[in-house]
This record gives C-alpha cells, structure tokens and sequence, in this order.
C-alpha cells in the first residue's frame, strides 16, 4: 500500500483525498518510480474540476520526479536505481507509481529532484511553445501573459537568452517585478493598465508576431488586439476559464489572424520528440540562462491547499508536493 491524492467526483478542491492505493508490479514497458517530489500545474485543476475529462476515480497530477524501483519486461529507457522525471502523465500525486517508460527521461546528476519536478511540464511547455508552435528569431517582440508564473518565468528567462523582447503581463505590481527580474523587458500590470494600449506604445503601433496566452477567457480578445497581421494567438491555457466561442471574422478584422490551441501531449507523443525537447530544457538550465524557482513547497497530504493557493493566483514560480 501507497498514499496517493485521489478524486471520486470532479469539483473544487476539497474532492482530493488523502487514500491508500494498493500498489501495482509493472507491467511490460513500465516501470516503478518512488516520487521524491511532484509538481504541481493549473492542467491538474482543469482535470479536477472536470473542464478537462479523465476517468474517475482518478490519482490527481501530471508531473514528477524520483528514482526507478522496479522494472518490468522489455524496458530500454531505464534501470532500477536511476533519477527521473516526468510530465504529461496523470497519477502524479502520490508516493510510488507505475508509469510507461518511455515517457521517463534520465535527470542529471547536477539537477534536483525539486527541480526536475518543477520544471517538467513547465520547461517541456516552453520549449514547444518558442521553439516550435511559432519558432521564436532574435529581435522578435512577444507578448506573455502571466509572466510570473511557473510557465512564465521559464519563458521570460529563455526568450531572454535568445535576444528576444519580452511583454509580460502579471495582475500586481510585485509580480511584474518578479517578471522583470526574469528576464521581461516590460511588463504590463493588467489590473491598473490597458495591455493594447500598453502593447501598441511598446511596438509604436505595430503590434507583435505572436502572443502566448495561458490566462484564457480573461485576456483572449485583448490578445488579438495586440497582434500585428498575421500575427499568431497561442492559446495554450484557461486560468481565468475557457475561452467563449470565437466569431471568425474577428480574424479579418484584425488583420488576417491566425489561432491555435496547442498541448503538449502532442509534441511529446514521439519518443524522439521528448528526448530532443528534455535535452534542450535540461540543457539550458544548466547553462544558467533559466533557473527554475520553486516558490511553495507542500506536504503531498496537503495538496488541496496547493490547487487553492494556484486558484487564487497567490503563487509564483513553481509549486511542488513532498511526499517525505
């Protein structure tokens, strides 16, 4: 037996219980990892509060780091003993685990099971955002909202790395300044400013190529405001709920827009794709260029507190669950 986060029904916060969970040999192609730390991300509030479907019952998270206990047939990735992590892969939140193996990448000795939990799905959601859902150039100007979150703060520090000029936004003036010291070169404080006011005197008139907005209903028409023609609105988020129907037309009137909504269980589906894209994250914060802040830290336990205090906007950085 293992403690583990569990859902029965989907609802607010208080439907993740604290259970015992019979544990489970793996199987061929899997593994069993013993988590030393699980992040924690707005999608396991989606899966929570049913915006996103999963079968129920369901072990919450997505995200995790920790060592190889077990193995089963067939597996090549990995060897008992090793230090990996994760994302993508709902049942994070709880002590041990089976999961496929192929979805494990090896940590570096030099990076932490805090870190390697923090950054996973985080780090893996920039890389496809910047480097292939629109391939960000030096001297390009994007906007970013929530430029001090777990996402956000990664971005910052990347794009900045590339010679890119970054518009954050953030909903108070302490988080723009995190923002700042990450790399932004502005940042916009949606709760006392206009972002397409803000925006346009920024780029003098002319707008941006692209704009990454995990905020959702919130921000969504001020983002196609701030995009140039041709410009690309990522939609990658709904923090703020899910975006409402979209009237195209809004397209041509703003300039010939385009919109995607990406995820990143697609651009990891390939074995081939998540080791290139792991390598480029594990490589970069290495470099220094990116350092992960991890700004909450919670008992496993109390993982509702965790997705209360992310609801409410109360955290930056990156949350993550000790289950010691």
């Amino acid at each position: 037996m293992y403690k583990a986060i569990r859902f029965h029904k989907v609802g607010g916060p208080e439907v993740l219980q604290w259970e015992d969970v019979e544990d489970v040999d793996p199987g061929p192609g899997e593994v069993r990892i013993r988590h030393e730390t699980v992040g924690v991300n707005f999608v396991d509030i989606y899966q929570r509060s049913g915006l996103y479907k999963v079968p129920l019952p369901a072990i919450a998270g997505n995200e995790g780091a920790g060592f190889v206990e077990a193995v089963g047939a067939g597996v090549t990735e990995v060897k008992t003993g090793d230090r990996v992590a994760y994302a993508g892969r709902i049942g994070s939140y709880c002590e041990v685990r089976t999961i496929a193996a192929d979805r494990l990448c090896i940590l570096p000795d030099n990076l932490s099971f805090e870190q390697g939990a923090a950054m996973m799905l985080k780090g893996l959601t920039v890389h496809y955002l910047i480097r292939r859902t629109y391939r960000v150039q030096p001297g390009d100007t994007v906007v970013f909202h929530a430029a001090a979150g777990g996402v956000g703060i990664i971005a910052c520090q990347w794009l900045k790395s590339m010679g890119v000029r970054v518009i954050g936004t953030a909903g108070s003036l302490e988080k723009c300044e995190i923002a700042l010291r990450h790399g932004a070169d502005f940042c916009i404080n949606y709760r006392t400013e206009n972002i397409v006011e803000r925006v346009q005197e920024i780029t003098d008139g002319k707008g941006v190529p692209v704009v990454y907005d995990s905020v959702g209903k919130d921000t969504f028409e001020a983002s196609l405001q701030c995009l140039r023609p041709f410009g690309l609105l990522v939609s990658f988020g709904n923090a703020s709920g899910p975006v409402p129907p979209v009237d195209l037309g809004l397209l041509a009137q703003h300039g010939s827009l385009y919109i995607t909504r990406p995820t990143l269980a697609t651009y990891i589906a390939q074995r081939s794709d998540l080791e290139t894209a792991a390598k480029e994250l594990f490589d970069i914060v290495l470099s220094g260029n990116v350092t992960i802040d991890v700004n909450q830290r919670y008992h496993l336990k109390d993982a509702a507190q965790a997705h209360c205090d992310l609801e409410a906007r109360n955290t930056t950085g990156s949350s993550i669950l000790l289950p010691q």
